[in-house]
């Protein structure tokens, strides 16, 4: 085996998607503390600096308490490389999270045990579904009082239209929870609730007719979990690695982040069960991982990640080939040379130089603003990685600075940040005014605060009297330059330059597009290099 095909072998890219408060942010730390990348969980119990969860490093988050960047995390488990790619539990951050989805080869679900299946979980999984990502599910919060567990793993089943197979099965629950019984590997995996910031290896014994579980638990707990296991195992169908792998079946662990239950056999499953970086699609061809030649894409820029260096990265995803420091790829969207000298890969906020990377890996690009999302990085070859869409806003509002003479500035901070993704931006064809677009009424409270801490701008948000937007597309140019002509006082152009038809309400937009039947209203825009 090359060594191109041991390193792809090895690594596992995966996202954790949940609803706001499952858990999502505890489990990432933990999953770090068990691989060893962190020495002691921020999101516990610990005071100050400390208390800051690692994968939360944006001031506005931690102000919220909530994510809203995608984060990176890269570290080793066992004989495996993980790449994990932490994305905004909000749903007003909802693109972010669509694009990260497309850079990853598996993604961890996260159901908070009380609530089970919510609004927002649904949502991430059908993009999940769209790519037929496989999905391991992780059952959190068991130490304190949830729904049934039968119950939950049928709601799983209804509601997303999946086969399931409990991984794990759950030894009681809240004050009486006392760890879970490993289905795959037959093991009692018991855990010592003082311990919340040292990975516990657990007490293990084998088969549920093993006498040592009686020793190890009360009669009541062992009877009750021999009969419910054998009740799971009767109603749920056998775990099937291609069923998983296809996108149609999820293995289901039941734990509680917080306390470490569960975690360890997670990220054995990870390990074990998800796959190893996958092809990615193109225009022309799909790009296998096992190719000699580097071919990359940018699914994420994020500007200003240190305050103190003005700086802008793009992250990138190696889809094929041997990266090495120093690489000179062909930016396929300008055609022209990139000499990548400072790579660097990522601990949360924490990076170090990358000297190399390999398929599945996510590499952090330093850039001035030359890198957009979407974009190709190849070793010659003039690929379009397709998949990675933009949507039209569904909240528009006008922005203008409180000085006046800051209009400039704010132009620059308003394009990098539409750049960047944060937001959409329009320029009115008449007036010239900016008009910013999101998908969640949280973003603009973000875009305020980032435009007043990262560029010197204090703003104002202000209504603009409109209902959506729509990039405009016709297979005749002269069709095209003919509405353009006869709507200027609806028109904008975004910061890519393309004509935007900025709509009152939806009788406005229904009335134009029934007027221009040659004309493209599109709401999706797919974002390519």
């Amino acid at each position: 085996m090359s060594s191109l095909d041991q390193a792809v072998e090895r690594r596992r890219t995966f996202a954790i998607i949940a609803h706001p408060d499952a858990g999502k942010t505890t489990l990432t730390e933990k999953l770090l503390l068990f691989g060893g990348a962190i020495q002691m969980a921020g999101a516990v119990k610990a005071r100050g600096q400390q208390r800051r969860a690692h994968s939360d490093w944006m001031k506005v988050e931690r102000e919220r308490g909530i994510s809203v960047a995608s984060s990176v995390m890269t570290f080793d488990y066992g004989t495996n490389t993980f790449n994990l790619l932490d994305t905004p539990g909000h749903e007003d951050f909802s693109e972010d999270t669509y694009r990260t989805l497309t850079a990853v080869d598996s993604a961890i679900m996260v159901i908070d045990g009380a609530k089970g299946i919510e609004e927002q979980t649904l949502k991430l999984f059908e993009v999940c579904r769209l790519r037929d990502v496989p999905i391991i599910t992780f059952v959190n919060k068991m130490d304190r009082e949830a729904r049934d567990s039968f119950e939950l793993l049928d709601e799983i089943e209804q509601s997303l239209a999946l086969d399931v197979t409990p991984a794990s099965w759950p030894i009681g629950m809240g004050k009486s929870f006392k760890g879970c019984y490993d289905l795959l590997n037959d093991k009692l995996i018991l855990m010592d609730r003082g311990s919340h910031d040292a990975p516990d290896e657990g007490l293990t014994c084998n088969g549920l007719d093993d006498p040592k579980l009686d020793e190890l638990l009360p009669a009541s707990a062992a009877a009750q979990l021999r009969e419910e296991v054998e009740m799971a195992r009767e109603l749920c169908p056998a775990f099937d690695a291609e069923a998983f792998l296809g996108g149609h079946m999820t293995p289901v662990y039941f734990g509680s982040a917080v306390n470490n239950f569960g975690v360890r056999e997670l990220l054995g499953g990870v390990a074990k069960y998800a796959p190893s970086p996958r092809p990615h699609p193109t225009k022309s061809r799909s790009v296998s991982p096992d190719e000699k030649k580097v071919a990359a894409f940018v699914f994420k820029i994020q500007a200003n990640m240190d305050p103190k260096h003005r700086d802008r990265i793009a992250f990138a995803r190696i889809c094929s080939g041997h990266f090495k420091r120093g690489a000179k790829l062909k930016h396929v969207r300008s055609g022209k040379t990139v000499n990548i000298h400072n790579p660097v890969m990522f601990l949360a906020q924490d990076r170090e130089i990358a000297d190399e990377a390999w398929p599945g890996d996510i590499i952090g690009i330093p850039n001035h603003g030359n890198l957009r999302i979407g974009d190709a990085l190849t070793e010659g070859e003039d690929l379009q990685f397709s998949g990675i869409p933009s949507f039209a806003p569904e909240l528009l509002q006008r922005v203008r600075p409180t000085d006046p003479l800051r209009a400039k500035h704010l132009e620059k901070a308003i394009v990098q940040l539409a750049e960047e993704g944060a937001a959409k931006a329009f320029k009115t064809r008449i007036g010239g005014s900016w008009i910013v677009g999101v998908v969640g009424a949280l973003q603009f409270d973000v875009l305020a605060d980032r435009i007043r801490t990262e560029y010197d701008v204090p703003v104002t948000f202000e209504t603009a009297g409109l209902h959506t937007a729509r990039w405009l597309e016709a297979d005749d140019p002269a069709e095209l330059k003919k509405f353009i002509d006869a709507n200027q006082g609806d028109l904008a152009d975004d910061h890519d330059d393309m004509p935007v038809f900025m709509a009152r309400n939806g009788w406005h937009l229904q009335h134009t597009a029934e007027n221009w039947p040659k004309v493209r209203f599109l709401k999706v825009k797919e974002q390519m290099a």
